[in-house]
């Protein structure tokens, strides 16, 4: 269960950061199929390929399917709100802007959790988590400040992006609703199965997938890391974290994905990192501190160093 001033411990912090690997690739993926599949066809292998990579698993764990429209209701609402829309809109906005400026706005997610939560009376919207969550997003734009050109047909993408965010500020929401005697594999399966159901309709209506051309080599290795990698296990990773640290607190992720990106890409590629990025980092690792709030805890708590004088 989260704990009751929405802190993170330990664990959970380190499994954010896991995460944020996971998820950064799916910028990287989707870059790279949109060059040749439509993005409705993109979401719907990245979904359904990652339904099939989990399913067996649900035999070995012996977790049963939900039964009946009450028992599924709630995993075609996650998927909606936390698969469908934000994955379509992403991938339709990265036809029109860089994986790097895609990977920045979806770091504007919190923000819109944090006021989701609070407009729907779930989270009380504490002064320093608000304040943490734009610092955060002030640090993002820092971090990859030469991203944020502003180009013709650029402003589409830039909408689509936001709107995908707040799909997710949305999701945040709908997982406050999830069944909590349900395992983060099974979670993650159901709400899988249930995204691959809608895109199926979607992406067979509007793309008839069977009626593209074969993708090549380099295309569907990116379709398998995106659907094994940045879904199926990303996603048992979200739900452990938002079983036990919160829906809003899952959603600082995003804040992590384009520092995580800035890492890879020194350690993995010998990319050079700039002075502006540093500051962007720092920025968002104070956000974070901020955030999660037992560092200004301590601060507080912390003996009065001035000696203390008789009257």
């Amino acid at each position: 269960m989260p704990s009751p001033d929405n802190t993170i411990d330990r664990r959970d912090w380190s499994l954010l950061g896991v995460l944020s690997v996971l998820w950064g690739g799916s910028f990287f993926f989707n870059g790279v199929i949109v060059r040749e599949l439509p993005p409705l066809t993109v979401v719907l292998l990245r979904v359904a390929l990652g339904a099939v990579i989990l399913l067996p698993l649900l035999r070995t764990y012996r977790i049963a399917l939900p039964k009946g429209l009450s028992g599924w209701a709630p995993f075609f609402a996650m998927g909606l709100f936390n698969n469908v829309l934000p994955f379509s809109l992403i991938v339709f906005g990265q036809t029109y802007i860089t994986s790097g400026l895609a990977s920045i706005l979806n770091a504007t997610t919190p923000l819109f959790a944090v006021v989701v939560m609070a407009v729907a009376g779930e989270e009380r919207a504490q002064p320093r988590r608000v304040a943490g969550v734009i610092a955060g997003v002030i640090g993002v734009a820092i971090l990859h400040g030469d991203a944020l050109g502003f180009e013709t047909r650029q402003g589409i993408g830039i909408l689509l992006c936001l709107a995908g965010a707040f799909s997710y500020g949305l999701a945040a929401l709908v997982a406050r609703r999830l069944p909590t005697r349900v395992p983060p594999l099974g979670t993650a399966t159901f709400q899988m199965i249930a995204s691959a159901a809608m895109m199926l309709v979607v992406a067979g209506i509007v793309d008839r997938p069977w009626q593209l051309p074969m993708p090549g080599m380099t295309t569907w290795l990116a379709v398998l890391g995106l659907a094994a990698l940045s879904t199926a296990l990303a996603y048992i990773v979200f739900f452990q974290i938002l079983q036990r640290s919160g829906a809003t607190n899952v959603m600082l992720v995003t804040l992590l994905v384009p520092m995580t990106a800035l890492l890879l890409g020194y350690l993995v590629l010998g990319e050079p990192i700039s002075l502006r990025e540093v500051l962007g980092a720092l920025v968002i690792a104070s956000a974070l501190l901020l955030i999660d709030g037992r560092v200004l805890t301590w601060i507080s708590r912390a003996p009065s160093s001035t000696p203390r004088t008789n009257s």
